[in-house]
């Protein structure tokens, strides 16, 4: 059996601007993954769309529909994500105790983190494992001339075997692969899904911006459909590191929960600001309409959203329609 481990990184430790850097790694059995990758693309081919997904590029809904299905599709496929969040203060401070330079820092912690996510997906294999039959685990990480420096991909390789003997398990990693994101529709995914989790964790929601109103709608509309936000829990998991050798796992609802209230709180402010507009002129046009709420352009899917939910057509509607 085969089994396949994607890594990704945000807010590198070593940028002094911010508070937080943040490493994921999801994984799954390589025949699941084949199959999320060939249904995104079927979603792709669908909607005539050949751009690459990255959160932080989403500054626009034009491409809403294709980021929207994208994560409807994954969220509801047999995946884990493990996302570690370092304070990049305490990580100097420990780093100062022992004499290390920033750059080391970043080395060892860039050994040592991907160790410890990956190390956290292998536990789930148990349910994976036959009798006498070895688990392969492949391992692709971002393309990144700072992991050849330091000989990330061996390193990474000796240490998970090393766990795998020490605890009896029956897995093994042969490879560790750096890809081209461009290319890798999984680093793509795990990229916009730690976007998600980065912009909740650090509540750039509440930014009076529209790119944060833009970005916003995206996840409220994805995590209402169905039964995604429990998935989004279930499938999730953050831990925290805090300078011990545990990691400390966090509820990641805590940050859910402000989420959709706030969300919750402005789509109504703006329903009823588009209400009594339409009220006072039942023949206003949308492009009429969305000038009058100063919204610009980059923000229409949004305006027809709270068009269709007032109408009882349903907010995502239009979104699931191929």
């Amino acid at each position: 059996m085969n089994y396949l481990i994607y890594f990704d990184e945000s807010n590198k430790i070593d940028q002094f601007n911010k508070e937080f850097s943040y490493y994921g790694a999801y994984g799954g059995a390589d025949k699941s993954l084949a199959l999320i990758v060939k249904k995104v693309n079927d979603v792709f081919k669908k909607l005539n769309s050949k751009s690459e997904l990255h959160f932080r590029e989403y500054t626009k809904d034009t491409n809403i529909k294709k980021y929207f299905q994208t994560l409807h599709t994954v969220i509801n496929e047999n995946i884990r994500l493990n996302i570690l969040i370092v304070n990049n203060e305490d990580a100097f401070a420990s780093a100062n105790n022992i004499g290390l330079t920033t750059p080391e820092l970043r080395n060892l912690f860039y050994i040592k983190i991907p160790e410890r996510l990956f190390y956290g997906l292998t536990r789930d294999l148990s349910h994976l494992e036959h009798k006498g039959e070895l688990i392969n685990v492949k391992i692709k990480i971002d393309q990144n001339d700072e992991y050849d420096k330091i000989d990330l991909n061996e390193k990474i390789i000796e240490q998970m075997n090393a766990h795998s003997a020490y605890r009896n398990k029956n897995y093994r990693v042969d490879k560790v692969i750096q890809q081209d994101s461009e290319k890798s529709l999984p680093l793509q995914i795990i990229d916009t899904f730690m976007g998600i989790v980065v912009f909740l964790l650090e509540k750039t929601y509440l930014e009076n911006s529209d790119t944060s109103k833009i970005k916003s709608d995206l996840i409220y509309r994805f995590l209402i459909e169905q039964n995604n936000l429990a998935r989004f829990q279930e499938q999730i998991r953050l831990f925290n590191w805090t300078g011990n050798e545990e990691l400390m796992q966090i509820n990641i609802a805590e940050h859910l929960s402000p989420f959709m209230v706030h969300k919750t709180s402005f789509d109504i402010q703006e329903m009823n600001k588009i209400q009594k507009i339409l009220l006072e002129n039942p023949t206003i046009t949308t492009k009429e309409l969305r000038e009058k709420l100063e919204y610009p352009n980059t923000m229409l899917r949004q305006l027809l959203g709270y068009k269709d939910q007032i109408n009882n057509i349903g907010r995502n509607t239009f979104l699931l329609k191929n």
